[in-house]
């Protein structure tokens, strides 16, 4: 009977064993089920507070694009007005070149004069040499200002490229817009 006891009660302490550690693991499996749901909650707090400062900064960023296209447009504007003044000028440019190849023409009357009048010969010469200095740098002048030109028609062209991008960029933010506060 002693045997049987013994037995009885080593079956008793180890159910009792098995019960004490089941209610060990239930407990512990709560406690990591608790941690993890605070886990959860606070990451879900973080995405939200995310997503609200996604939106608003995606909706600061349509205004943003549509202010650059509006800018991009008026640039393009006086850019072709600038372009326009700059032809304008160029071809007056052109017009005094035409006009200045006429002081040669003044030049040798003035040889003729200067046999006649031998103190204004001096004189004559170094509006010649004055004339013809002037002519150079007209023609320096004008050329400068038809490379100028060029280049002011190669700003108005990228910029209206640019405007086309903008407008290709915030194209989408106009589809989200209604969604945005």
């Amino acid at each position: 009977m002693g045997d049987e006891q013994d037995a009885k009660r080593m079956f008793i302490e180890a159910v009792g064993r098995l019960g004490r550690e089941t209610q060990f693991h239930i407990d512990e499996r709560y406690h990591h089920f608790y941690i993890n749901k605070v886990v959860i909650v606070t990451i879900l707090a973080l995405l939200l507070v995310v997503a609200v400062v996604n939106v608003y900064l995606v909706s600061i960023l349509y205004k943003d694009l549509t202010g650059i296209v509006s800018n991009m447009d008026s640039m393009r504007e006086n850019m072709q007005v600038v372009s326009g003044r700059m032809q304008h000028i160029t071809d007056n440019i052109h017009q005094f070149e035409k006009h200045m190849r006429h002081m040669d023409n003044i030049y040798a009357h003035t040889g003729a004069m200067a046999e006649l009048l031998p103190d204004i010969s001096a004189d004559m010469s170094d509006i010649s040499v004055s004339m013809t200095s002037i002519d150079a740098d007209m023609l320096g002048m004008s050329n400068g200002m038809r490379y100028i030109n060029v280049r002011f028609t190669s700003m108005t062209q990228g910029v209206g490229v640019m405007r086309v991008n903008m407008r290709q960029i915030s194209r989408p933010m106009g589809a989200l817009n209604p969604f945005m506060p």
